[in-house]
């Protein structure tokens, strides 16, 4: 049996754990094709215009897995992963929405209902539809969710070891122990670079932003790269929190990296149309301006160049080393 993964959305997040979880059920993994205008095209014009570019991504995505003779295309839908938190309302309604889009898909989509406490998503009551989809028994199916969850657990260990999450997957791949990273050459200035891990990752969304940034002596620090626990006890008891997980993830890393004083400035990207990023990024710019740290958003969408980003960015990181200097040189003076 062969089960196709769109490379959109939550992918880049959860791609390690669901290829496991798959393989040890004995089905076959299928990956859609690497972001593309073309693959983009494709999803624009099956979606309604009005909407996200992230969601247009994911009808291209599937579209692409169409051609790709799979048996079923998996599309969970995601509810929410912890208390009082919840995911953006397109992610939950993520099945209908392909399903009415897109016919074929609709025949052929395979979804369960991410709904817990767990971010690894793995609680039991979750996947209990593939067994009948699968044909598997629920023994089968629980010990298959263990060996996923340790994977994934690995996963994140590698990427809060500072690797990027494309790092990690590699680094998944036959080893068990932690890479060592080196310090010998210690980047110039450290930006955080904030965003879903759908706009980061994305090489086609984000332009390659992270390698960019690495050519320019850059160190880069993402979410994904933190401890969580670290970054939910940056807030108070009192205070108040996001409603949506990914959008106070990310928040929550903004407050930390600014706190602890690690970083030189903020990088915001952000895809046009998204309501959560209207709320997380201006939080995150008023922050950086109590800590008096530059602060930049970056808006894609499916117009946008690289020679325009790439020429923001050099302003930016240029801006931020001079400003570094001359502080360290009116300090030595």
């Amino acid at each position: 049996m062969r089960i196709g993964l769109p490379r959109a959305l939550v992918y880049y997040y959860y791609y390690p754990l669901w290829k496991c979880l798959f393989e040890e059920l004995g089905a076959e993994v299928v990956i859609s094709d690497i972001t593309s205008k073309s693959l983009i095209q494709k999803g624009i014009k099956v979606t309604v215009p009005e909407i996200c570019l992230p969601i247009k991504i994911f009808n291209g995505h599937v579209i692409n897995l169409l051609s790709k003779e799979i048996d079923y295309i998996f599309i969970p839908r995601f509810v929410s992963i912890e208390a009082d938190k919840w995911f953006c309302p397109k992610f939950i309604g993520l099945p209908e929405l392909v399903s009415y889009t897109i016919e074929e898909a609709g025949q052929k989509m395979l979804t369960v209902d991410i709904n817990g406490k767990r971010e690894d998503t793995c609680e039991w009551k979750n996947y209990r539809p593939l067994c009948n989809v699968l044909n598997v028994t629920e023994k089968q199916l629980k010990r298959a969710l263990k060996t996923a969850a340790r994977h994934w657990k690995l996963f994140r260990d590698y990427c809060m070891s500072g690797l990027s999450m494309e790092e990690a997957e590699q680094a998944c791949i036959g080893q068990d122990k932690k890479p060592q990273i080196s310090n010998e050459n210690p980047a110039e200035i450290t930006l955080g670079v904030l965003g879903y891990v759908y706009n980061i990752y994305d090489s086609f969304v984000s332009m390659d932003i992270i390698k960019k940034l690495e050519e320019m002596d850059v160190k880069v620090i993402t979410f994904d790269m933190m401890n969580q626990k670290d970054i939910t006890n940056r807030f108070g008891k009192k205070s108040k929190r996001l409603y949506w997980t990914f959008s106070d993830k990310i928040y929550g890393t903004a407050v930390s990296l600014l706190e602890q004083g690690e970083i030189d400035g903020l990088i915001h990207v952000t895809a046009f149309g998204c309501g959560p990023d209207s709320v997380t990024g201006k939080l995150m710019e008023l922050e950086s301006e109590n800590y008096q740290k530059p602060f930049m958003t970056l808006r894609v969408d499916e117009h946008t160049g690289e020679s325009h980003l790439q020429t923001r960015v050099e302003a930016f990181v240029d801006m931020i080393k001079r400003k570094k200097y001359a502080d360290q040189r009116s300090e030595s003076a």
